[in-house]
């Protein structure tokens, strides 16, 4: 006995995708946004957290191995 959906279900070759896009581009220079972040994950202090968390898991894993 197979279970009935309570909602029917379109079939997938009746339905199109639809694909929208707007051609504007806000700020173009992809380089420095990601230097920009970068540069706030160092300066917020979150570079040094992950580094603390790299060093703090190789160690607990170290002693999880025996």
């Amino acid at each position: 006995m197979t279970a009935k959906s309570p909602v029917p279900l379109p079939s997938v070759a009746s339905e199109q995708i639809v694909i929208a896009q707007t051609g504007y581009v806000e700020d173009p220079d992809i380089l420095g946004q990601i230097r920009d972040g970068f540069q706030n994950f160092v300066d917020s202090g979150q570079m040094w957290a992950l580094i603390l968390g790299f060093v703090l898991g190789y160690w607990f894993s170290g002693i999880r191995r025996g």
